[in-house]
């Protein structure tokens, strides 16, 4: 015997309604035939019709048709002539009948449709609303662990499911790992997840997850452990591309996860008992999935973030400890050097070899730590720029005189461009003057002996350009950047030959600094030619740093 309490309260809600529904036609018949005749057609018509719209709001279409034929024929055979009959002699109240009938069905089916766009709206008012808890819930979350875990206990909650897994690629090819689990049974052990192959010859040699994120494919696992790719078909055969509509005989679905950067993970569906999925489910597991794509996006932002952080840190610890060690290491040199000298000036031999040699390594060694120590001033912006109107025949000749000790055989040739007599700019003339220096030591370090290095100028009212050209080996395409970065030497270079990498870097970051900037261009004919651009003499003026 079937007890009252076996039904689920819509079931309990529905026979109510159908019970309340037919004692209250009944019971309204039964009072119109007692007063059967002081009453008009129209009456019982309208009485009818509302007990038949009461009972169509309440129980639903089915309800509102069977009361539509229960009270058309109550109608005909207690209140229309001869009664007790079916039988109408009166051609009149066919049309009353008709009449009756059409408009009780007509209402009952917009009643039904009224009640299906309410409960159709109140449920895409629920999903909003709770698409709008979780938005928050995830931007509101302190790590984007947590707003993953939030995603998957929703998804699991509406679809019913056993288990809600977020998955993630760390990098390009590798297999996902798990980040997120939601559901009554425990996490997979393998954070690959499904480890079963589709039957394809595209997906042998993957996992189930690793392919279905690689190549952005929904995919599934049948009760019967059989793999499948939900879609059109496409270069897969029929045999295993399967439509939407056949993904509710799966135990497991594998959805890719996409964001601006392309596929960045997979979620996981899983139910033992098999999936059903209606066509809103599918359109809010894929806003929800969407979400979850944001959130694997977060995470491994904030991955790099921290990486970049912590990169950060390490390069100021690194020109801290450059700036300390190039600091203390000049008073000793400087005590080395100035002992080296007495040495070769008043020792027992006056002009010691090895006096001579350990001056020069001293000197090597000096430079070498002064460039560390502008590095680190440029890395951290501590350079004090005094920026004023200088003319270009004034740097380029404090540049040769400087460098006039390492020209050895070689010779500078400066060419002004465009017969200008006088080519003025606004920089620092100290710090210009170290970048051109360093651009014509360079030019020298990488020249054939002999070769003639060219230095030449040109400008207008917001730009001064100086070009230092050599005929040294050129620079490959690869390292036309590379060249520039603090202690870079190109694989081709002797070991044997002098300096750091900084040269290039600190006349760089120089330039950087006072507005300009510094670049390099293939000469015609071999060779390379370096522009430093600085700023003209009616450029706005460049603020100390």
């Amino acid at each position: 015997m079937i007890s009252w309490s076996t039904f689920s309260r819509e079931g309990r809600r529905h026979v109510a309604a159908w019970a309340i529904s037919l004692f209250a036609l009944v019971a309204v018949t039964a009072g119109m035939l007692a007063v059967r005749t002081q009453l008009d057609k129209s009456h019982i018509a309208l009485v009818y019709l509302l007990i038949l719209l009461l009972g169509s709001a309440a129980g639903g279409r089915l309800l509102g048709l069977s009361l539509s034929a229960l009270a058309f024929l109550s109608f005909d055979w207690f209140f229309l002539p001869p009664y007790n009959t079916l039988v109408v002699t009166n051609p009149l109240d066919w049309v009353v009948l008709a009449a009756f009938l059409i408009t009780s069905v007509v209402a009952a089916q917009l009643l039904a449709r009224a009640r299906q766009g309410t409960e159709a709206a109140l449920a895409r008012a629920a999903e909003v609303q709770r698409l709008s808890a979780l938005g928050a819930e995830t931007l509101n979350a302190a790590r984007p662990e947590d707003a993953l875990f939030a995603i998957a206990t929703v998804i699991r909650a509406t679809l019913g499911v056993d288990a809600c897994d977020v998955y993630a690629v760390r990098e390009t090819g590798g297999e996902p790992s798990l980040v997120a689990h939601a559901g009554a049974i425990d996490a997979p052990v393998s954070q690959s997840g499904v480890s079963g192959k589709v039957d394809d010859p595209d997906i042998k040699a993957q996992t189930l997850l690793a392919w279905a994120a690689e190549q952005g494919r929904v995919t599934i696992e049948r009760l019967d452990g059989t793999l499948r790719v939900v879609g059109e078909n496409d270069s897969h055969t029929s045999e295993h591309v399967v439509p939407w509509s056949d993904v509710n005989n799966a135990r497991v679905i594998t959805i890719p996860l996409r964001a601006r950067s392309g596929n960045v993970g997979a979620l996981k569906i899983t139910n033992e008992r098999g999936i059903e999925l209606e066509v809103s489910q599918r359109e809010f597991l894929d806003a929800l999935s969407y979400y979850a794509a944001l959130g694997v996006e977060r995470m491994r932002l904030a991955a790099d973030a921290s990486h970049a952080e912590a990169l950060r840190e390490a390069d100021r610890l690194k020109n801290s400890l450059l700036a300390a060690v190039s600091h203390d290491l000049r008073t000793p040199l400087t005590t080395v050097k100035a002992l080296a000298h007495e040495i070769i000036e008043r020792g027992a031999r006056p002009g010691d070899p090895a006096a001579l040699s350990i001056e020069e390594e001293v000197d090597r060694l000096t430079s070498l730590v002064t460039d560390l120590l502008d590095l680190s001033r440029l890395t951290a912006g501590a350079v004090t720029l005094k920026p004023a109107i200088n003319t270009a025949d004034d740097l380029i000749g404090a540049a040769i005189q400087r460098t006039r000790g390492v020209l050895a055989k070689r010779e500078i040739r400066v060419v002004a461009e465009g017969g200008q007599a006088i080519l003025i700019g606004r920089f620092d003339f100290v710090q210009s003057l170290r970048a051109v220096v360093n651009l014509i030591e360079n030019a020298i370090k990488y020249s054939p002996t002999g070769a003639e290095v060219e230095i030449s100028v040109r400008g207008d009212s917001h730009h001064l350009f100086i070009a230092v050209a050599d005929r040294g080996p050129g620079v490959p395409v690869a390292e036309r950047e590379r060249i520039f970065e603090p202690f870079y030497r190109a694989p081709r270079v002797s070991p044997d030959t002098r300096g750091a990498g900084l040269g290039l870097a600190i006349a760089r970051g120089l330039a950087t600094a006072q507005g300009g900037e510094l670049r390099y261009e293939p000469r015609s004919g071999g060779g390379s030619v370096f522009i430093l651009d600085l700023p003209g003499a009616d450029a706005l003026p460049i603020p100390s740093l």
